[in-house]
């Protein structure tokens, strides 16, 4: 790891750090405190896959809705509007109104095999942002002076590394040059997260296997075809099961790095504490 110790954290001049686990965890709350105090570089890789990776796709994608409108559709032809997401670290809503939910077309429904594509394209996204830490790291110092680098990731890291594999080309990137904290729930936080997710369901990226089990199943479960499903009932119904499946996975990455709890980071306040919780991790590492 690129810090062994406690006393090597303490003593490091220069803090690098990479917070995965499941999204509502705290991750982007915390990443935004650190940055708010004035010395570390808040790196998202949500906001980079929107900004660099898919903002043609998200873009274009509002412009074919607006040409479905005559009105739009000739203030578009003669140049005369713009339509661009207005992306930022607080509002990623774009990125997930491309990526849809599957199901039926009069309710907002992709077709699988166009949801398929949809996450294909967030999948590599993702990866490319994850390898993009290493020059943001060298950026951030360069270019604005930051002595200390947090990197932000999505839920959804874990659907594309094989933690289990000690030469997994995006585990061995990101363990040598951040040290990769995990912010690991319990059962209570998960219920709260489903309970938060039923009330306002918005889409995921799901690993391809898991997505061909799910659909097939929830298809045999309601006895419907693709397009009697609601792109909601079936996003809400996989929630939980997505979850569980994510669970191991994280657990596989957290050997590459330290685990705190969701809990724990609930309590920080200020970056002192940030110090003094991932020092703790270092000192009780199994």
């Amino acid at each position: 790891m690129l810090y062994s110790t406690a006393q090597d954290w303490r003593d490091a001049a220069r803090k690098r750090v990479l917070f995965f686990g499941m999204s509502g965890l705290g991750k982007t709350h915390v990443s935004q405190m650190l940055r708010d105090a004035g010395n570390w570089f808040h790196y998202s890789i949500d906001y980079r896959i929107g900004t660099r990776y898919m903002g043609e796709y998200i873009a274009d994608n509002a412009k074919a809705e607006a040409m479905k409108v005559p009105f739009l559709r000739d203030l578009l032809l003669s140049d005369s509007i713009y339509i661009g997401s207005n992306l930022s670290f607080e509002n990623l809503t774009p990125v997930s109104a491309y990526l849809g939910k599957p199901g039926n077309p009069d309710k907002g429904g992709l077709s699988m095999q166009e949801y398929r594509r949809r996450q294909e394209q967030f999948r590599h996204a993702e990866v490319y942002a994850l390898l993009d830490t290493d020059n943001f790291i060298d950026r951030a110092e360069r270019l604005y002076g930051y002595p200390n680098f947090i990197c932000d990731t999505g839920g959804s890291i874990c659907e594309w590394v094989d933690a289990d594999n000690p030469d997994d080309p995006v585990m061995v990137e990101l363990s040598k040059r951040t040290l990769m904290v995990w912010i690991k729930g319990d059962e209570a936080h998960t219920q709260e997260l489903i309970r938060r997710f039923d009330k306002a369901p918005k889409p995921m990226s799901y690993q391809p296997e898991f997505l061909t089990d799910a659909w097939e199943a929830y298809l045999q479960k309601n006895n419907c075809v693709e397009d009697e499903v609601d792109p909601d009932a079936f996003i809400r119904w996989t929630y939980a099961k997505a979850l569980a499946h994510r669970q191991p996975r994280y657990e596989s990455m957290a050997n590459w790095g330290v685990t705190v709890t969701a809990d724990d980071v609930a309590t920080i306040r200020d970056a002192g504490d940030f110090d003094q919780l991932i020092a703790h991790a270092l000192e009780t590492r199994d």
